[in-house]
Formats: structure tokens, C-alpha cells, sequence
């Protein structure tokens, strides 16, 4: 007979609980004290005795009190995977881990009911990770063997996750077709959780602002910003943060800072400190739009104090980038190279593909306002490799157009028309650089 998941999460539960009562014992504290605030002595004691399964909520208020790591409220027992490790590890953000977690609890021949609840959270940590094709995979199975049994809500949130991943893989139609669809599932009747009625114009969104439709953009997130109500503090800052970073994409600096400040506001109300700094870095990248370096340097410190408590390698490349992009607008070009420099190492060494395009491409930049022009080409063709290789057309039309008009400074005029060329090819396409401009008229004009 197969175990129930309150069985199988037991052990699980009593190694957690063994460490919180010698942790609260080391900390010279009664259950009372440990729970006062939020929650009561019988709780607590639940949680000790393993009679409770502890909330990633509930964990991360326990680890504030004993002023532990919440990893070291995780790290008891024998390394055996469990379903709550992974789920904890999914929610915490440890999306490495948790993908890790969820392939072997794929490799035990789970039961037909959890198999595809499993495949979901993968898909998930994989979109997290941006691999797009593993996503695609686990939410693609995940929604059929959901629909063989009768569970559609779920097959509707599997289904959003495999456009997602199709998102990365930057395949706006396929992603389009796919969220539409359950948009027609839940204007059918359709019940699902309100925060993937939420997520899915948010994501049509993104689709549509990176295939240059902002006015679909716009469109698509207040539908969205007119259900926000619906959600406690924790969703609604989620919401309004990935509202604040969609409308920094389109350009709307204004509405970004309004929204990204909103989101802070119940990021705190919430303790959602990843979150926190996340919208910091974002307020930092928006103010620097803006042209306020002043303010963006202050978010910035704040995100980077953020990531660094939360030992967020992954995190801290897209910080370092923003800094060194601040450093560039100030006009420090040393500093903003040391910088980009450390932004890429800590990118190579969480394997953040995103944020190692990025900040060579600010890297460069950095070059070629130190007058090395040489050195920059060099950075934005390994640039361009990577961002071909990846399939990610935004940054390589990013990298090409800053690649070309070096080019375009070098006397290679040639070379830049063809670089100009491909990053119009990209599949992005936006306003041409002034630089490359001339470099087409140059080289249309009879010789």
C-alpha cells in the first residue's frame, strides 16, 4: 500500500522539529517565547514532536527568531530527497536544488496521482533556471496526465508553465496559443487559483512587449492590475513587482516606480526578503533610466545587502551589472569594468546565462569608454556567441547593435552593416542605433 504524503513527509517533519527545539533550547527559549508574535506554545510543540508539517512561512519566522539560517532548519536528517525538501526548496527560491530534488522523487516511480504534480514543480524550477526545453517537457506531460484524470485546474496551471517555458525558448506563438487557451478554459467556467488568473495576462504581456506590441502590452496588464485586489500581501507584491518590471520594459519609467514602490510596501508587509531586494535592484535599473543616479546607487546598495544575506549567487550577477551600469552613467569606467568583471564571475559560477550576456555586454561598453575598442569587440563577439547559442534574440540584438557601432568607429563599415543587419534579424526588432544608420546610408551610397 502506498504511503499518504502526510506519512511520507513525517520523518521529514520530526528531523525539522528535532532541530527547532535544540535550536530554541541553545537559544534559552520556552515554546511560548519561540512562538509569541504569531503563533502559540501548542504549535511549536507540534512542529518539535513532528505532528506538524512546518510552512516555508512558518520556517522562515522560526530561523529569524533563533537567529539561525533557514537552511539549517532544512539541513537535518539523511540526505534522502522528500517532497516537502523539494517544495520547500522550490518555494525558497534554491531553484537548483529543487530541480534536483524533484528528478529523484521522478526516478522512485512516484504514484499516477503525484507523478504530474511533480513534472509541474519541475517544469517551474526549470523555467526559474531558464531551460526552456526541460520546461517544456515535464508542464507538457504534467497537463496531459492531469487532464487523464480529471483535474483540470491543475492541467491549467501545468499549461502555463509549459508556455513559459516556450517564453524562454522565445516562441511567442506557441506561448500565445497556450495562454489564450486556458484564458478560454477560465472564461468558460474554468475554476482556478487567482493568482494564475493574475500570471497569465502578466505573461501575455511580456510576449507582446517583446514582439513590439506595447499597446497589447499595456492592455493585458491593467486587465491584470483590475484583479490585484483579489490577492493577500504576498501575491499582490508578486503581481505588482512583475508589473513593475513589464512596464520598465515598455518604458513607462513613471509607472514602473510607482508600481515597483507599491510592491515593496507588501513585500514587506509579507517578509518576502528575496523579493525585496529583487524589486530594489529593479528600482535601482528604473531610477538610472531616469537619469537619478543618486537614487539608483541607493537601491542598489539595498538590493546588493539583500543578496548577499540571502547568499544569492544567482542574484547578486544582476546586481553587480546594475552596478556597473550606474557606474558607466556616472562616468567611472574603471569601476564600472571591475564590476561587470565580478558580475560575470558570479554568473559563470551559478550558471545564470541571462545576467552573463548582460553584464558582457556592459563590460564592453565599459571597453569602449576606456578607448579600448579592441578589447570591447572581443567581449561583444563572445557576447554574441552566447546569446546566439542560448537563443535569446533580445540580448543578441542588444550586444550586435553595441558590437556594430564600434565597428562603425573603427572604420569597418562593412562589418558593421552586417552586424546591423543580423540584429534586425534577431527578431526583436526596435529603433536602429544612429550609428548604424550612418553606416547604411555610407555603405548605400555610390561609390
Amino acid at each position: 500500500m502506498t504511503r499518504s504524503h502526510a506519512a511520507a513527509d513525517r520523518p521529514l517533519a520530526r528531523r525539522i522539529g528535532g532541530v527547532i527545539r535544540a535550536e530554541r533550547l541553545r537559544a534559552n527559549l520556552t515554546q511560548s517565547q519561540l512562538a509569541e508574535g504569531r503563533y502559540t506554545k501548542a504549535y511549536i510543540s507540534a512542529l518539535e514532536n513532528g505532528l506538524a508539517k512546518p510552512s516555508l512561512a512558518a520556517l522562515n519566522f522560526l530561523a529569524d527568531r533563533l537567529q539561525v539560517p533557514v537552511t539549517k532548519l532544512l539541513a537535518a536528517g539523511e540526505p534522502a530527497w522528500t517532497r516537502l525538501e523539494a517544495d520547500l526548496k522550490l518555494a525558497s527560491g534554491d531553484w537548483q536544488h529543487a530541480v534536483d530534488a524533484f528528478h529523484g522523487l521522478l526516478d522512485a516511480g512516484p504514484t499516477e496521482a503525484v507523478r504530474p504534480e511533480l513534472l509541474r514543480s519541475l517544469a517551474e524550477g526549470c523555467c526559474r533556471l531558464e531551460r526552456g526545453a526541460e520546461a517544456v517537457r515535464a508542464a507538457s506531460e504534467a497537463a496531459e496526465l492531469f487532464r487523464r484524470q480529471g483535474r483540470p485546474a491543475d492541467a491549467a496551471w501545468a499549461t502555463y508553465w509549459e508556455a513559459s517555458g516556450l517564453y524562454e525558448l522565445e516562441q511567442s506563438e506557441g506561448a500565445r496559443e497556450l495562454l489564450l487557451r486556458v484564458l478560454d478554459e477560465i472564461a468558460n467556467g474554468l475554476k482556478v487559483d487567482p493568482e494564475l488568473c493574475l500570471r497569465i495576462p502578466i505573461a501575455l504581456a511580456m510576449i507582446e512587449s517583446r514582439d513590439d506590441q506595447p499597446e497589447r502590452a499595456l492592455g493585458y496588464l491593467e486587465q491584470a492590475r483590475s484583479m490585484v485586489g483579489m490577492l493577500d500581501d504576498r501575491r499582490r507584491a508578486t503581481f505588482l513587482f512583475s508589473l513593475a518590471v513589464s512596464y520598465h520594459e515598455l518604458g513607462d519609467l513613471e509607472a514602473a516606480l510607482t508600481t515597483g514602490s507599491q510592491s515593496l510596501t507588501h513585500f514587506r508587509a509579507a517578509e518576502g526578503e528575496r523579493e525585496i531586494a529583487s524589486i530594489e535592484n529593479e528600482l535601482a535599473l528604473v531610477f538610472l533610466a531616469l537619469g537619478r543616479v543618486d537614487r539608483a546607487v541607493e537601491h542598489a546598495a539595498a538590493a546588493r545587502s539583500g543578496f548577499e544575506r540571502l547568499e544569492s549567487t544567482r542574484s547578486l550577477a544582476h546586481v553587480a551589472d546594475t552596478e556597473a551600469r550606474i557606474e558607466l552613467a556616472r562616468g567611472a569606467e574603471g569601476s564600472a569594468a571591475t564590476l561587470a568583471l565580478e558580475a560575470r564571475r558570479l554568473a559563470d559560477e551559478s550558471g545564470n546565462r541571462k545576467a552573463a550576456i548582460s553584464a558582457s555586454l556592459t563590460l564592453g561598453q565599459a571597453r569602449r569608454a576606456q578607448g579600448d575598442l579592441d578589447g570591447a569587440s572581443t567581449i561583444l563577439d563572445e557576447a554574441a556567441r552566447m546569446a546566439r547559442a542560448q537563443g535569446r534574440r533580445g540580448q543578441l540584438q542588444a550586444v550586435l547593435g553595441e558590437w556594430a557601432e564600434i565597428k562603425a568607429e573603427q572604420g569597418d563599415l562593412r562589418g558593421a552593416f552586417e552586424l546591423s543587419q543580423e540584429a534586425l534579424r534577431a527578431g526583436r526588432l526596435g529603433a536602429t542605433p544612429p550609428a548604424v544608420t550612418e553606416t547604411i546610408r555610407a555603405l548605400e551610397e555610390p561609390v
